[in-house]
């Protein structure tokens, strides 16, 4: 078994040792397993339980004052299996799991998936709040009324800087890197026959409640194929645009090993959208990681 899991790309964590020793056990647990599907799941369960990333307990709230999360699993036979926008669910990834085992759809949404979550045994009705979380939504001025008012409120707030983490809005709120842990977490395995992904999100602070980004979409935040398998991080909305995981991925089916494939799509990706991203990335052979934002931590394991 091999494995590499990511904690997201944004700017450079305040104290990195902490969370970097988070997802080294994150990866140690995952390499453990008997199959690479239980091994991307369970390293990233163990993530989504850690305040210092943006999944599960700790995640981004949205303009409503939830905590939604969302994640997409994907084998290299193509089989997937997502959900999104569960208020309660910290163990996103377990429930894009059981829609891949369990059902014969693609992607669960809304209330209905945390009903679904609840019947197979996933957990609800979880406090995701922190906090600083927590202290964080209660001095935003939280909007009322209408969809059309939030959008108003969040002009300036929506998803907070990628790239620096002591950027502050227009009206001088704090943005979302204010804040440890602020972004998507991830991982790839392969046991040199299969591979599988699984990208697990709270989304991006102050979006409108409801909202989706690219974490549970196949191709975009998470992909996998016989030739590899990656996994996404960073301006979800530009990641689902170019659908950079399935970039990522297409250039190892034309033969690039995975750090090349990983460097092309963040170069690509780059060049087409202005944002910030980063990828991990398994073949055959070898890791891959590339970033364009300030920083992004991954840890590897194999055995």
């Amino acid at each position: 078994m091999r494995i590499i899991v990511h904690g997201g790309a944004g700017g450079v964590p305040d104290e990195p040792a902490p969370r970097q020793g988070v997802l080294d056990d994150a990866a140690a647990r995952g390499v453990e397993q008997s199959d690479p599907l239980s091994a991307v799941e369970s390293a990233v369960r163990h993530l989504e339980s850690d305040r210092r990333f943006n999944a599960g307990v700790g995640g981004a709230v949205q303009s409503d004052g939830v905590v939604r999360t969302d994640a997409g699993v994907m084998i290299s036979d193509r089989a997937v299996g997502a959900a999104s926008g569960m208020d309660g669910v910290e163990h996103a990834v377990s429930v894009a799991r059981a829609v891949l085992e369990e059902t014969p759809h693609i992607l669960l949404a809304g209330a209905p998936a945390v009903d679904f979550a609840a019947d197979v045994g996933v957990e609800t009705d979880v406090d995701l709040f922190t906090d600083e979380t927590r202290e964080r939504w209660e001095n935003a001025d939280a909007p009322t009324g209408s969809p059309t008012e939030h959008l108003d409120w969040l002009a300036d707030r929506f998803g907070g800087s990628t790239s620096d983490p002591t950027a502050k809005a227009s009206d001088g709120t704090l943005t979302s890197g204010d804040l440890p842990g602020f972004d998507t977490v991830g991982a790839v395995a392969t046991d040199g026959e299969t591979f599988a992904s699984a990208t697990s999100t709270g989304g991006r602070w102050f979006a409108l409640a409801g909202r989706v980004g690219d974490v549970p979409q196949v191709g975009s935040g998470f992909y996998a194929s016989p030739a590899g398998a990656a996994s996404t991080t960073g301006a979800g909305e530009d990641i689902a645009r170019v659908t950079l995981a399935r970039r990522a991925v297409r250039h190892l089916e034309r033969g690039c090993d995975a750090q090349t494939a990983a460097d092309l799509a963040i170069e690509e990706f780059g060049e087409l959208t202005g944002s910030d991203a980063g990828i991990i990335l398994l073949d055959d052979e070898g890791f891959g990681s590339a970033f364009n934002s300030e920083g992004m931590q991954t840890s590897t394991a194999e055995q």
